[in-house]
């Protein structure tokens, strides 16, 4: 039995949920190769009660289960690969949303609203989440510019004026030529959003509104620095989607 659950939660269950219960329990070594869908049509049920089902019995998600089950099976190949894989984006892209502030989010939509000009900088892979996040608020109509040649960001940021505003986006808040433009920019009174993902960097406490997100441990390709920067792609997302409304 995969889903196990007292008497008092399964009462609970309507007699779809139950159904949902039951399928799994019955099916446990088809279910990591399944997609919620499958389960769903399965149960003659939807993708919402699945969800709904899952966690009410104290898993947290259908990846979850899958990744619960992948390792139950001790399968080392295959789906378990995939579903730790899956597993893993999901706990990335859900970890950031959790450690964001609403706070936060809308002070950093404020600062956004109300700058006369936005500069976006970042340098490496990271270039691509501020390249979007920069064409996206030009087509909402701000005044941004995405910025990478490390002379220029530092030279622009000597003149930043006090109605003007910085984005910097950073996996790890160590690169040398922002930290030093979010320096100069403070030093010129302009404010400062910074959206890393770790607390040790001298962007934090330089920031006027810092956004966490949450990466994992995991490195796909050891040999290069090409961590993914799916918790920054989260974080640019929620600020347009925001803006976009």
């Amino acid at each position: 039995m995969i889903i196990k659950v007292d008497h008092t939660i399964y009462e609970r269950l309507t007699a779809t949920e139950k159904q949902v219960v039951n399928y799994i329990n019955m099916n446990a070594d088809k279910i990591a190769n399944m997609s919620i869908v499958d389960l769903a049509e399965g149960t003659f049920s939807s993708p919402a009660t699945v969800s709904r089902t899952i966690k009410k019995c104290g898993i947290g998600g259908f990846a979850e289960l899958r990744y619960i089950l992948s390792k139950k099976n001790n399968e080392v190949s295959g789906s378990g690969q995939v579903n730790e894989i899956l597993e893993k984006s999901l706990r990335e892209a859900t970890n950031t949303v959790e450690q964001l502030t609403i706070d936060n989010i809308l002070n950093a939509i404020e600062l956004i609203q109300k700058a006369k000009r936005i500069y976006i900088l970042a340098r490496g892979l990271t270039e691509l989440v501020a390249q979007e996040f920069s064409f996206k608020l030009q087509l909402l109509g701000y005044n941004a510019f995405q910025i990478s040649d490390p002379n220029v960001m530092e030279k622009i940021t000597c003149d930043v004026k006090k109605n003007e505003l910085l984005v910097i986006f950073s996996l790890y808040g160590k690169t040398a030529e922002l930290i030093n433009s979010a320096e100069n920019a403070v030093s010129m009174g302009a404010k400062v959003i910074s959206c890393c993902c770790t607390d040790d960097t001298p962007l934090r406490s330089l920031s006027t509104v810092y956004l966490k997100g949450y990466k994992s441990n995991y490195v796909s390709i050891k040999k290069f620095e090409v961590t993914s920067r799916m918790p920054l792609n989260v974080i640019s997302r929620i600020l347009i989607d925001y803006l976009a409304l």
